[in-house]
Parts: structure tokens; sequence; C-alpha cells
């Protein structure tokens, strides 16, 4: 069977709950932040979250997207390391219940979670513990499939360490020597701290799709104007989508700049946002929509993600839906 994308990061259980304003400061933690935090300081997290109601789901941010691409009824495939636990056998369920394919073997040890604290103001505070998420190999990588995909998604959070970082250079150099596709996500401003250079490096060599925020656009160019961030960009990277939140985004193709409107809803939860764009525009790249239409798919697949509760869809786009946007 041929894949639309074969994905690569983190497998992590995403464990959400609303919480108060009153609960995330007792629990010191920095609002609308991502903190690493070990097994221990996670498990006394969740046992002050003990009472209120949870909800869990096979997550981290390139496995959200695939989640996604297979939600729309694309074909996608997954590797994430996880642990012979309750927790890792959840995330392997979860993900085959959605038509991701995955098969990694488990390793020893706890298998990561994502706890995401939610309050009113649809902020989103996560406390990743990546466990033996962290321990994804380039062993891991199958090449096999890769040969079989149009794209490999990659996540910019496996550059935070080893081996994680060489499993994504692993994937990306069976790309190319396959004559397949890579699309990358920066992931997270302060990732480029630490790796802006190297990053540049993919950009300006193997990446023919960069996903990136205007923070972290304008992070990577030093520029701050959003047009002249993706112009920046798109003169090393074949196609660039930028995010612009609430404005919508900006995608680069072929040189032209093709402007996606926002869709305006009532934000609950922005968790998952900027993974369903991407797999809003990757599912249409690969299912023949133009990229005008992968985008307008994206920017209303998005608005539905900020106007619930978590990063799946509850709502699924329809087949009428998105063959409406083909005109």
């Amino acid at each position: 069977m041929s894949l639309d994308v074969y994905g690569v990061g983190n497998a992590l259980v995403d464990i959400q709950a609303h919480v108060s304003d009153e609960t995330l400061v007792a629990l010191d933690y920095a609002k609308g932040m991502m903190t690493l935090v070990d097994d221990d300081a996670q498990q006394q997290v969740l046992a002050k979250l003990d009472g209120i109601d949870v909800s869990r789901c096979a997550g981290g941010s390139a496995a959200n997207t695939i989640v996604g691409i297979a939600d729309f009824g694309g074909k996608s495939a997954y590797v994430g390391k996880t642990a012979s636990d309750e927790v890792g056998e959840f995330f392997l369920q979860d993900m085959r219940k959605m038509g991701v394919r995955i098969e990694v073997p488990p390793a020893a040890g706890q298998s990561g979670t994502c706890v995401v604290l939610i309050t009113d103001d649809a902020q989103r505070t996560m406390l990743t513990s990546l466990g033996v998420s962290a321990t994804l190999s380039p062993d891991d990588i199958n090449e096999d499939e890769i040969r079989q995909a149009r794209y490999v998604y990659i996540e910019g959070y496996l550059f935070a360490g080893e081996p994680t970082r060489s499993a994504a250079l692993k994937a990306i150099e069976v790309a190319q020597k396959h004559g397949v596709k890579i699309a990358f996500t920066v992931s997270d401003p302060f990732l480029i701290q630490y790796h802006k250079d190297e990053f540049w490096k993919l950009i300006k060599g193997p990446v023919d799709l960069l996903f990136c925020n205007l923070e972290e656009a304008r992070a990577l160019t030093g520029k701050h104007d959003a047009v002249d961030c993706a112009h920046e960009i798109h003169k090393h990277a074949e196609n660039v989508a930028l995010t612009l939140g609430g404005d919508g985004s900006l995608l680069m193709h072929e040189g032209q700049a093709i402007p996606i409107e926002g869709v305006s809803v009532k934000a609950i939860d922005t968790t998952g946002a900027g993974d369903m764009y991407a797999a809003g525009i990757l599912y249409g790249i690969t299912n023949g929509l133009t990229w005008k239409q992968s985008g307008h798919l994206a920017s209303h697949a998005a608005a539905r993600i900020v106007s619930q509760l978590g990063a799946r869809l509850k709502q699924r786009f329809t087949p009428e839906e998105i063959a409406q946007l083909r005109g």
C-alpha cells in the first residue's frame, strides 16, 4: 500500500484537563508554555488532578498531524517509541484505531506523556515527560515505508537531543535516497535558540516544505513582517506554510505568495491547531488539491480544532466538504 505521509516524532499520550487559573498557579508552571518534566514530577501533577475530568488520546506534535491526515481519509504511517506499559499500549491502539500504521518495537521504561492544562482563556500549558519516546533511534526508521510515501514529515522537537536527532536525519537521508519529499516543522521558537544553524542547513538543503508560525519565522529570519519572513525562507525552501493565528496563513509556492484567510471562531482550546493545519496542507497536496485549496482546508481544520477541547477533530470533515474545496 502506498502512503501519503510517513511521520517521525515523539510518541506521547496527551492527558487533557480543564483547570482554573488558581490550580495552575498552585502547580507553579509557566502559563501557555511547554515545560519538560521528569517522570516523578509528572506523577505529582497527575495526583493533583485527581477528581478532575481528564481525557486521553495518542499525541505528540507530528502524531497529531499524522492522525489528522488519516482523519481526512489519507494514508499515513508513524514511527515513535513507546514502552511495554499501559500508556504505550494505549498509544499504539489509539493510533491504529484512527487508521495509522505504526509498528515499532517497544523499549524498556515508561511511555511518554503530555499533560495539557487548559484554562478558561483557551491557553494551554503543557507538561511533557518524554519517557522512552526520547530513545527513538535510526534503527527504528523503516526504509520500506518511507520508500512508499510521497512525503516524510518530521517534527523539530526531535532535534532537542540524541538519539532522536539521528533518527530524524536518518529519515531525511532515506527519503532523499528514494526521491521522497521532506516536510519539516520548526515546532517551537525555543528550539531555534539552540538549533538555528542546523535548521537553516535543512531549509537550504533537503527540506521541500517548511511549516512555521510567525514567531518562529521571525526567529529564523530576523525580520518582522510576515511577508518578508515568508519570502526570505522561500529563497531557500521550495514551499513554505507560515501560520498567522487568527489572521490565517501565508503559503509560498513556485515564487508566489498565496494568502489564506483565517476562519473566525470562538477559541476554547488552541492545542493542536498548528498540527491540524499541517495535516490539512499535507493531505491536500498529496490528494489532488491545489495549494490554495489545501490552505483553505487547513485553515478550516485549524479553526475547528480551536473551537473544541483537544487536538482531535470531534466533527470530521466529510468527503463532500473536502470536495467543495475543489470548486
